[in-house]
Protein backbone atom coordinates (compact mmCIF):
# COMPACT_ATOMS: atom_id res chain seq x y z
CA UNK A 1 0.00 0.00 0.00
CA UNK A 2 1.43 3.13 -1.40
CA UNK A 3 -0.40 6.22 0.49
CA UNK A 4 2.39 8.97 0.02
CA UNK A 5 1.14 12.89 0.77
CA UNK A 6 2.16 14.97 -2.64
CA UNK A 7 4.86 17.40 -1.84
CA UNK A 8 3.82 20.61 -1.04
CA UNK A 9 3.80 23.35 -3.53
CA UNK A 10 6.63 25.35 -2.73
CA UNK A 11 5.61 29.33 -3.32
CA UNK A 12 6.29 32.41 -1.93
CA UNK A 13 2.29 33.33 -1.89
CA UNK A 14 0.36 34.36 1.50
CA UNK A 15 -1.91 31.18 2.97
CA UNK A 16 -5.16 31.52 2.18
CA UNK A 17 -6.77 29.03 4.22
CA UNK A 18 -6.35 27.72 7.81
CA UNK A 19 -5.06 24.23 8.00
CA UNK A 20 -8.69 23.17 8.34
CA UNK A 21 -9.97 25.01 5.41
CA UNK A 22 -12.34 26.94 6.95
CA UNK A 23 -10.18 30.38 5.90
CA UNK A 24 -8.51 33.38 7.54
CA UNK A 25 -10.10 34.47 10.82
CA UNK A 26 -10.59 37.95 11.35
CA UNK A 27 -11.06 40.20 13.75
CA UNK A 28 -12.14 39.92 17.03
CA UNK A 29 -13.70 43.06 17.64
CA UNK A 30 -14.88 45.96 15.13
CA UNK A 31 -12.68 48.92 15.50
CA UNK A 32 -14.72 51.31 17.36
CA UNK A 33 -15.51 48.97 19.78
CA UNK A 34 -13.51 49.22 22.79
CA UNK A 35 -12.24 45.50 22.75
CA UNK A 36 -10.65 46.45 19.39
CA UNK A 37 -8.14 49.03 21.78
CA UNK A 38 -4.85 47.48 23.03
CA UNK A 39 -3.94 47.97 26.35
CA UNK A 40 -1.39 50.42 25.09
CA UNK A 41 -3.98 52.30 23.87
CA UNK A 42 -6.05 52.12 26.74
CA UNK A 43 -3.85 53.34 28.89
CA UNK A 44 -2.53 56.40 26.17
CA UNK A 45 -6.36 57.19 26.61
CA UNK A 46 -6.49 57.46 30.43
CA UNK A 47 -2.70 59.45 30.40
CA UNK A 48 -4.97 61.64 27.93
CA UNK A 49 -7.71 61.84 29.55
CA UNK A 50 -5.65 63.09 32.63
CA UNK A 51 -4.13 65.75 30.61
CA UNK A 52 -7.20 67.20 29.29
CA UNK A 53 -8.77 67.27 32.98
CA UNK A 54 -6.18 69.29 33.90
CA UNK A 55 -5.20 71.58 31.02
CA UNK A 56 -8.83 73.24 31.89
CA UNK A 57 -7.60 74.59 35.49
CA UNK A 58 -3.63 74.68 33.32
CA UNK A 59 -4.00 75.70 29.99
CA UNK A 60 0.18 76.37 30.42
CA UNK A 61 -0.07 72.33 29.47
CA UNK A 62 -0.13 72.81 25.88
CA UNK A 63 3.37 73.59 25.91
CA UNK A 64 4.44 70.22 27.79
CA UNK A 65 4.62 66.49 25.84
CA UNK A 66 3.18 63.75 27.84
CA UNK A 67 4.51 60.28 26.88
CA UNK A 68 3.67 56.37 27.75
CA UNK A 69 6.71 54.25 27.78
CA UNK A 70 6.77 50.30 29.03
CA UNK A 71 8.91 51.07 31.10
CA UNK A 72 11.49 52.91 32.98
CA UNK A 73 14.86 53.09 31.04
CA UNK A 74 17.99 52.16 33.49
CA UNK A 75 20.74 53.84 31.53
CA UNK A 76 19.14 57.31 32.13
CA UNK A 77 18.56 57.23 35.70
CA UNK A 78 21.66 57.50 38.13
CA UNK A 79 22.44 54.14 39.88
CA UNK A 80 21.28 55.74 43.67
CA UNK A 81 17.53 57.15 42.27
CA UNK A 82 16.36 53.31 42.89
CA UNK A 83 16.65 50.93 45.73
CA UNK A 84 15.48 47.47 45.31
CA UNK A 85 11.92 48.08 46.32
CA UNK A 86 10.16 50.90 43.99
CA UNK A 87 10.25 51.28 40.59
CA UNK A 88 9.30 54.91 39.51
CA UNK A 89 5.77 55.34 37.85
CA UNK A 90 6.54 58.68 36.06
CA UNK A 91 9.15 61.09 35.31
CA UNK A 92 10.10 64.52 33.94
CA UNK A 93 12.28 65.84 31.59
CA UNK A 94 13.00 69.71 31.74
CA UNK A 95 12.88 71.72 28.64
CA UNK A 96 16.25 72.78 27.08
CA UNK A 97 17.79 73.47 23.69
CA UNK A 98 14.13 74.56 21.82
CA UNK A 99 12.85 70.98 23.38
CA UNK A 100 9.79 71.08 24.92
CA UNK A 101 9.02 70.02 28.34
CA UNK A 102 8.14 66.31 28.97
CA UNK A 103 6.04 64.11 31.47
CA UNK A 104 6.52 60.07 31.37
CA UNK A 105 4.11 57.75 32.31
CA UNK A 106 5.46 54.22 32.76
CA UNK A 107 3.10 51.72 31.65
CA UNK A 108 3.42 48.06 33.13
CA UNK A 109 4.65 49.25 36.47
CA UNK A 110 1.28 51.60 37.16
CA UNK A 111 -0.43 48.37 35.31
CA UNK A 112 0.79 45.86 37.88
CA UNK A 113 0.05 47.87 40.88
CA UNK A 114 -3.67 48.33 39.62
CA UNK A 115 -6.30 45.58 39.30
CA UNK A 116 -9.12 47.44 37.87
CA UNK A 117 -9.53 49.92 34.61
CA UNK A 118 -11.05 52.38 37.74
CA UNK A 119 -8.00 51.60 39.75
CA UNK A 120 -5.16 51.85 36.93
CA UNK A 121 -7.26 55.51 35.76
CA UNK A 122 -7.01 56.96 39.82
CA UNK A 123 -3.44 56.02 39.93
CA UNK A 124 -2.40 57.52 36.79
CA UNK A 125 -4.26 60.62 37.00
CA UNK A 126 -2.32 60.56 40.45
CA UNK A 127 0.97 60.08 38.71
CA UNK A 128 0.15 62.71 36.00
CA UNK A 129 -0.67 65.49 38.89
CA UNK A 130 2.89 64.88 41.04
CA UNK A 131 4.97 65.21 37.75
CA UNK A 132 2.97 67.94 36.82
CA UNK A 133 3.06 70.15 40.30
CA UNK A 134 7.36 68.53 40.12
CA UNK A 135 7.63 70.61 36.72
CA UNK A 136 5.60 73.74 37.42
CA UNK A 137 7.40 73.69 40.73
CA UNK A 138 4.22 73.40 43.01
CA UNK A 139 2.63 71.01 45.12
CA UNK A 140 0.38 68.55 43.45
CA UNK A 141 -3.01 69.65 45.45
CA UNK A 142 -2.49 72.82 44.00
CA UNK A 143 -2.64 71.27 40.15
CA UNK A 144 -5.47 69.50 41.32
CA UNK A 145 -7.74 70.35 44.52
CA UNK A 146 -8.91 66.65 43.85
CA UNK A 147 -5.37 65.53 44.52
CA UNK A 148 -5.49 62.09 47.28
CA UNK A 149 -9.10 61.78 47.72
CA UNK A 150 -10.64 58.40 46.78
Amino acid sequence: MDNRVPPRAAGPGPRRRDRHGRGMRGPIAPPQVPLAASRAEAFADLVQDSVERLERRWPQLADIDFLVLEVPRLDRQPIDAWDEETVPLGGTIAAREGRRARVVVYRRPVEIRTKTRDERAALVHEVVVEQVAELLGLTPETVDPRYGED
